[in-house]
């Protein structure tokens, strides 16, 4: 027998589909119907919104947890249960630039047990690295960047079973017009940053077959009216997704609102970048090698003073972009669900309430604060 979910309104991809109630049967979505039998068994959440489950297509950590720590319990189960706390239901696990055999141990674990995720499913996995050039290194480790090698990437693919699905790269490294050429036609998605490619450099890759840009504005050469640069370049060519960070520190308001002019809402995909602290209080922490100092809302290098990923929550930078004025309520929602799904082409299986998917959805109140989270149908966490 089938449950249903009333509510005030649903989100879906075409817009926000007002009352009714949600069928839900064997842990899937089924149809948005206006009444039901007298003797349905309904979840009452009048009052509220059900939008899709989060998806974090960046994240390295939560929860004390780190993704290069190699903790696979941490990571199955102290991540992606914490996650659940933060509206996200399905997130790619994204390392940081280090060593081949240190990624190969991180990634083969992950691929032989990312299934066993007790929480946020996990949709395969972001390589942060370690193609990237060292004048944006930001929080990496510049001793490891160098040019892209199909070998390698061959050897890390395998060792997830088939689950990395997205990297980043620098444009301006040798050989990534074909590396990216080659890996794009075999479905991995490709991400450009922590670069200091021009313009053309970076349109090279992105007619390559590039596609997203890595934390926008921040770890790229910026915009000139002689130089467009990585900004400019993000800012101008189509059919790319711009991922974006909004807390408040890495991006000024109104450049994320100058972005979403250019690019549409429909090309933004919201991340975290969140690392080891997020969900936890101030103090010392690690991201991959370095030292990292946590205080008012930011995470910092201890040597420099630099951001050092986020410690973001991703039902936070959605209600941001309300608060801030810069999308309504529908866009905001679909670029923290469906967009970063689209970005790494998995909204197939996740990131839309659809008939047929998995019922991973969560409930707001009229001022976008988190009430609960469910997964396959089920309450998993609840204010």
């Amino acid at each position: 027998m089938p449950t249903y979910i009333k509510a005030d309104q649903f989100f879906y991809p075409q817009g926000i589909r007002q009352g009714g109630y949600l069928e839900l049967a064997d842990g899937k979505f089924g149809r948005l119907l206006q009444s039901v039998p007298q003797d349905a068994e309904v979840i009452d959440w009048s009052g509220y919104s059900i939008a899709p489950g989060l998806v974090d297509t960046h994240i390295h950590g939560f929860g004390g947890v780190d993704v290069m720590d190699n903790n696979i319990e941490g990571t199955l189960h102290t991540m992606s249960e914490g996650l659940l706390t933060t509206g996200v239901t399905s997130f790619l696990p994204t390392t940081l630039t280090s060593s081949y055999e240190l990624l190969l141990a991180v990634t083969e674990n992950i691929g032989a047990r990312y299934k066993e995720a007790t929480g946020a499913k996990i949709r395969g996995l972001y390589f942060e690295g370690p193609y990237f050039t060292e004048k944006y290194k930001g929080a990496q480790n510049p001793a490891y960047m160098k040019d892209p090698r199909l070998d390698e990437f061959r050897a890390w693919q395998k060792a997830s079973n088939g689950l990395l699905n997205k990297i980043a790269l620098a444009p301006e490294r040798e050989g990534v017009e074909e590396f990216v050429r080659t890996i794009t036609d075999e479905g991995v998605t490709v991400a450009l940053g922590h670069s200091d490619a021009t313009f053309d450099e970076a349109k090279a890759a992105v007619e390559a077959g590039a596609s997203v840009w890595v934390h926008a504005y921040n770890g790229m050469r910026g915009l000139t009216h002689r130089e467009l640069g990585m900004v400019g370049a993000m800012y101008e060519l189509p059919h790319t997704y711009a991922e974006l960070i909004c807390d408040g520190h890495h991006v000024d308001p109104k450049a994320c609102d100058i972005l979403m002019k250019q690019k549409g809402h429909e090309n933004i995909a919201l991340i975290t970048d969140c690392m080891t602290a997020g969900g936890l209080a101030d103090g010392d922490y690690m991201l991959g090698e370095f030292p990292v100092v946590v205080a008012e809302g930011t995470a910092r290098l201890k040597s420099t003073g630099n951001l050092a990923g986020s410690i973001l929550k991703l039902k936070d930078g959605l209600k941001n972009v309300v608060k801030w004025g810069l999308a309504n309520l529908h866009q905001a929602v679909m670029m923290a669900s469906l967009i970063p799904a689209k970005s790494v082409h998995i909204d197939d299986v996740c990131g839309q309430i659809k008939e047929g998917y998995d019922a991973d959805f969560i409930v707001l109140d009229k001022d976008l604060e988190l009430v609960a989270t469910y997964l396959d149908g089920q309450e998993r966490f609840h204010v």
